[in-house]
């Protein structure tokens, strides 16, 4: 055997053919599976008490323990079985560590979960004489085989993702392949062990070996059912945008109030931060910023039943807030280098300085619909200009948020004079002024003013995550 891996993960799901595998990994000279050694509900197999001498006990206690001595004691190389709902801290373990060789078993879902229900109905889940094999057919249940395949699809794209993160690869291996001995053999060169198979093993057998459609008992309920399926992920709507964390720093807290504002960039962050300031009758700066992860946390624990909130504004009002206040400015605050690759590279039609009185409405419109069209490939990552928080999607903006904590409540501009007096009171505020909803005077025009369907179409266009996610409808 070579120095290749100390011990190896085999990712599967059940009626995957993981047992059968499991008999072909065990009949390599060299090497040992010692079953579903982290499944929460038994430890290797449901007779066994303990594998090399651990315990169920000392295996809660200590998964690394269990992993340890797989490694140490087991007869050549040793690994286990792992399922998606089995102990999620071995999942960091495994990955985390180059000297552990993932083999990833996949099966077509549907021919799964079907295998799954007959074994249900059967109570067999693994045949070894034929004499003995009971005959049933599945129902086919549509909801409960479209949450079957979303958990399993988004495990294997965690795995995966995670493989690429770490600069892993793994051996993958479907169904069809265990019925090959050369990749069983490729396996073992895989592994770095010098054992090969000249067959495989036979103790196993297939348990429902007919077409799909004599497994199911209602097949035009299947039929439906897969008509629902979105196979191909083609209704998805592609994410490019880059994660950048929670932007702690960004959050605001009332003075003395038990109340956090988590603000998205180009909202209505200032009618919000009177309205927290009024809250405690004191002046806007007196409001507390700047906190880091620590702080924030202390922040909690000091203000039991604390609230947080963040607040979506319509994505038509948000973009024309980012175009006029970092864009089409060259105030303080405005962002003048992107400006200019803009104008210089993007072709935006703005002028080389602040707009002036000859800025008409036709040309706010033209530039607006034409900084749309930037986001939408921005935001798409077409270009090499940064996507900023002024302008990223709000999705992805909660989303990031979600990596310290999300927020408790998200509200809508429109919904803030009947929530945020609402929200005061859940969190012990005894009386709330109403917010002064009273938008800030337009650097050129007026959104109202401006507003057509070609801007509508251009930013449903650059925000369609954010228009399906939230439910957004035209801007009026």
């Amino acid at each position: 055997m070579t120095d290749a891996f100390d011990y190896f993960i085999v990712f599967a799901e059940m009626r995957t053919g993981s047992n059968f595998l499991e008999a072909n990994l065990n009949a390599l000279d060299g090497v040992t599976c010692h079953g579903e050694a982290f499944n929460p509900h038994f430890i290797g197999f449901p007779n066994k008490d303990e594998i090399l001498g651990i315990t169920r006990e000392m295996r809660e206690d200590s998964p690394e323990k269990l992993i340890e001595t797989i490694k140490q004691f087991s007869d050549g190389l040793g690994g286990f079985r792992y399922f998606h709902d089995h102990d999620p801290r071995v999942i960091d373990i495994a990955l985390n560590d180059l000297r552990c060789a993932k083999i990833i078993l996949t099966r077509n879902p549907l021919e799964s979960y079907v295998s799954w229900k007959i074994a249900q109905e059967t109570g067999q889940w693994k045949l070894t004489n034929v004499k003995r094999r009971r005959d049933a057919k599945a129902t086919f249940n549509a909801a409960e085989f479209e949450m079957h395949v979303e958990e399993l699809q988004a495990f294997q794209v965690a795995l995966l993702n995670r493989l690429q993160a770490e600069g892993q690869t793994a051996f993958y291996i479907a169904y069809e392949d265990l019925q090959s001995v050369e990749v069983m053999n490729g396996l073992a060169r895989y592994l770095g062990v010098d054992a090969r198979l000249d067959s495989l093993d036979d103790s196993l057998k297939p348990q429902n070996p007919v077409a799909l459609e004599e497994k199911v008992a209602n097949a035009d309920d299947l039929e439906r059912g897969l008509s629902r399926l979105d196979r191909f992920n083609l209704a998805r709507t592609p994410n490019f945008e880059p994660r950048r964390g929670p932007v702690v720093p960004s959050y605001i807290a009332a003075a003395h109030s038990p109340l956090l504002y988590m603000p998205i960039r180009s909202g209505p962050e200032a009618q919000v931060q009177g309205w927290l300031a009024a809250l405690d009758g004191v002046a806007p700066d007196a409001l507390l910023s700047g906190f880091n992860q620590k702080t924030l946390r202390q922040w909690k624990r000091d203000h039991v039943g604390h609230r947080t909130f963040t607040v979506l504004r319509h994505p038509v009002a948000r973009l024309h807030e980012a175009f006029c206040s970092k864009i089409l400015t060259t105030n303080e605050g405005s962002f003048t280098k992107i400006r200019n690759t803009l104008r210089r590279f993007h072709k935006l039609p703005i002028p080389g300085q602040e707009p002036n009185d000859n800025w008409d409405l036709s040309a706010h419109q033209e530039a607006f619909i034409a900084f749309a069209q930037f986001v939408k490939m921005n935001l798409s990552g077409q270009t090499s200009i940064r996507v900023d928080a002024h302008w990223c999607s709000q999705t992805q903006a909660i989303a990031n948020m979600g990596e310290f904590a999300l927020p408790d409540m998200v509200l809508r501009e429109d919904q803030m004079q009947d929530m945020l007096p609402s929200l005061a009171i859940s969190a012990g505020v005894k009386t709330s002024p109403l917010p002064d909803l009273t938008p800030s005077a337009p650097l050129f025009f007026d959104l109202a003013d401006i507003y057509n369907a070609d801007i509508e179409n251009a930013v449903q266009e650059a925000y369609q995550r954010d228009y399906l996610m939230f439910g957004f409808s035209s801007w009026s």
